[in-house]
């Protein structure tokens, strides 16, 4: 029941969230919280694949079935450049996205020819994937929505006071430590660094770096996310990068993943930091 309600109440955001409004679809949001913070969520019985005819279908296939996960992304790319080229076949703002179901389309139709599995187990089998996956899968899109909740309320003026506050007076190296562990800091904290971006620009980032210390924006913006990826590495809040493959994977640590990254992270955070002091000013 709880996976069935929270899919339900997903796909009924996606095909009437405009005719909901918006404290209908903020009430949305809270059952599907509340769905999946009380562990309604969970792995339906059934379809699982034994590791012996795995490993016997991959020994037969062999690279075929790599063709096909290729398939995807190159008709995604051939799409995006075709669309944009081809003026009035698509709006260039949706040529990816477009481009992409295409291209899964037709993976679905070559693998289909090829494989001849039965009709429905595509669908079982994605339907197992997402069951493992979780409300992990929606992360990324709640997480956008807060970034944009952040910035219009204002929370990079509040963060810059505190900052300001605690730096000091004509630092520059400090303001430039603030801004990366900043990015570092917001991206674990809301799991995606483009949703922390707004919110440190404009605390620090244009204030302080650009303006005050007349900072190169191009670098300070470039690595100042590539400063915010670094927190991705370490943070369960990028699901997508860091839960969603211990669960696919099966690991027995969901942070499996986070515990092999740390180790690269913090030293490239450094550096990151580094960089945007020594090439922005």
């Amino acid at each position: 029941f709880g996976n069935a309600a929270f899919w339900g109440l997903l796909a009924l955001s996606m095909l009437a969230g405009d005719r909901l409004g918006d404290f209908g679809n903020g009430l949305l949001v809270l059952a599907l919280v509340a769905i999946a913070g009380t562990g309604q969520i969970g792995r339906a019985p059934g379809g699982e694949v034994p590791a012996g005819v795995q490993a016997e279908r991959a020994a037969r296939y062999g690279n075929f079935l790599l063709v096909v996960a290729l398939i995807i992304p190159a008709v995604a790319l051939a799409g995006t450049f075709l669309f944009k080229w081809v003026p009035g076949l698509a709006d260039p703002k949706q040529a990816t996205l477009i481009s992409l179901g295409i291209g899964v389309l037709i993976a679905l139709a070559v693998g289909m020819a090829r494989l001849r599995p039965a009709p429905l187990l595509p669908a079982q089998q994605g339907r197992r994937l997402l069951d493992a996956v979780g409300w992990a899968a929606i992360l990324p899109q709640m997480l956008a929505s807060l970034g944009a909740v952040f910035a219009l309320a204002g929370v990079g003026e509040v963060v810059g006071d505190l900052i300001g506050a605690a730096i000091p007076q004509g630092s520059l190296f400090g303001a430039v430590v603030a801004f990366g562990l900043g990015m570092a800091l917001f991206t674990m904290v809301m799991g995606n660094a483009f949703a922390a971006f707004p919110v440190m620009i404009a605390a620090v980032g244009m204030p302080l770096l650009i303006k005050q210390y007349d900072g190169n924006p191009a670098v300070v913006a470039a690595i100042g996310m590539l400063a915010g990826f670094c927190g991705t590495l370490m943070t369960p809040m990028a699901a997508n990068f860091n839960l969603v493959p211990a669960a696919l994977l099966e690991l027995k640590n969901p942070y499996g993943v986070i515990k092999v990254q740390i180790g690269t992270a913090i030293p490239l955070l450094a550096v990151n930091i580094l960089f945007i002091w020594l090439f922005a000013f």
